[in-house]
């Protein structure tokens, strides 16, 4: 089952509320997604009028649960959980991200280990194709039937 884009990002981020940074899935395909997110001066990290560019590393990370997420409501799951694990070579071209602008976040699968670790590369551009920011991440999901509580897995001691 395909989903219809571009849509409301939320239903494929496991993110509750404010803490869900982006705004709509623009695109996906077997190897990334396309995200968008316009700031807004409520955004939880406005400073000075602006969002810090740090800000787009986890614009970035959130893409990739975004992509995971759509995968998962394709197979009927909910957005299974992903911990941000490192970021590499994030290289922001600009001081800060404008209020009202929407911004573009690509990322991009390059590999996936058994252990569960997941490499992707990540752009923030403007809509018109501007580089503003650009980065790799390292990202851990663990397979569905992990918990993260000892007392609830069968193999804890």
């Amino acid at each position: 089952m395909a989903l219809h884009t571009p849509c409301d990002v939320r239903p494929f981020v496991p993110h509750d509320g404010a803490m869900c940074l982006l705004d709509t899935l623009l695109d996906y395909d077997a190897e990334g997604a396309t995200v968008e997110i316009t700031p807004q001066a409520d955004d939880l990290f406005v400073e000075d009028g602006a969002i810090p560019a740090w800000v787009g590393l986890e614009w970035m990370a959130q893409g990739v649960a975004a992509w995971a997420g759509v995968w998962a409501h394709i197979d009927g799951a909910p957005p299974p959980p992903g911990f941000l694990i490192a970021s590499r070579r994030y290289q922001a071209h600009v001081d800060n991200f404008t209020l009202g602008a929407p911004v573009h976040v690509r990322v991009t699968r390059e590999f996936v280990a058994d252990n569960g670790v997941r490499a992707f590369t990540g752009t923030l551009s403007t809509a018109a194709g501007q580089c503003l920011a650009e980065g790799r991440l390292s990202i851990f999901q663990p397979p569905p039937d992990a918990s993260s509580s000892p007392t609830e897995r069968p193999d804890a001691r």
